[in-house]
């Protein structure tokens, strides 16, 4: 074990470090999750109206999410619009703002896709049993939505997490960048550290995404036959 670089991870405070690092990015990425997600519904929503104006300007700012990298993106918020507009915006707080813009247009698209999934014929049933716009729309469109949704979601949530190592790019000492910090700090005594210390990052990872992918293929699975 001592020979794959492990031994540094019993040294001092490491392993905390590395726990303290994965909060950090899971921090981040909970944050952003929680604020993206019901603005993204909304979105999703304004995206199946068929007001000219506002499907254009949702499908800029959906095409350009796609196109800008993650990487891109986090420099030009904290980099750019610090310096720009004299924002003080520290990494961490940048990270969320660049994660939320991210993940709202994510959401959005999954929304406006689960929406215009719903057969037409659902509509023309509960309009045929009387249903008004409103209680079609709470009775049989949002339930079925939300089915569609929740899967979909969680695996968006998984991507966000994993997503949230490139915030080390701009200062942000998460579990990667402590990773870094360890290695350096012990490249003469445990030359082979970059080996454990990486290893144990990517333990970490599976165990904070895996739960979570798992919840999304059961439920899949339920729905699928239910």
């Amino acid at each position: 074990m001592t020979n794959l670089g492990f031994d540094v991870l019993f040294k001092g405070t490491n392993f905390t470090r590395l726990l303290g690092g994965l909060w950090v990015a899971l921090r981040i990425s909970l944050i952003a999750v929680a604020v993206s997600l019901p603005l993204g519904v909304l979105l999703g929503i304004l995206m199946t109206k068929q007001n000219r104006a506002i499907r254009i300007f949702t499908r800029i700012y959906l095409e350009f999410v796609r196109i800008m990298p993650q990487m891109v993106l986090l420099f030009i918020v904290f980099f750019g619009a610090t310096r720009v507009f004299g924002w003080n915006l520290d990494a961490e707080l940048s990270s969320v703002i660049v994660f939320t813009f991210w993940g709202t247009a994510e959401m959005g698209d999954l929304t406006r896709g689960a929406l215009l999934g719903i057969p037409k014929h659902q509509y023309e049933s509960a309009a045929a049993l009387g249903l008004s716009p409103w209680q079609t729309s709470i009775y049989v469109i949002v339930p079925q939505t939300i089915r569609r949704l929740i899967p979909q979601s969680i695996n968006l949530i998984t991507r966000m997490i994993k997503t949230t190592s490139l915030v080390m790019l701009i200062g942000v000492v998460e579990v990667l960048k402590t990773g870094q910090q360890i290695i350096e700090a012990n490249r003469t005594s445990s030359p082979q550290a970059a080996f454990g210390v990486y290893a144990v990052i990517f333990l970490l990872y599976f165990l904070a995404c895996w739960p979570i992918s798992l919840a999304a293929k059961r439920l899949e699975k339920k729905w699928a036959y239910a």
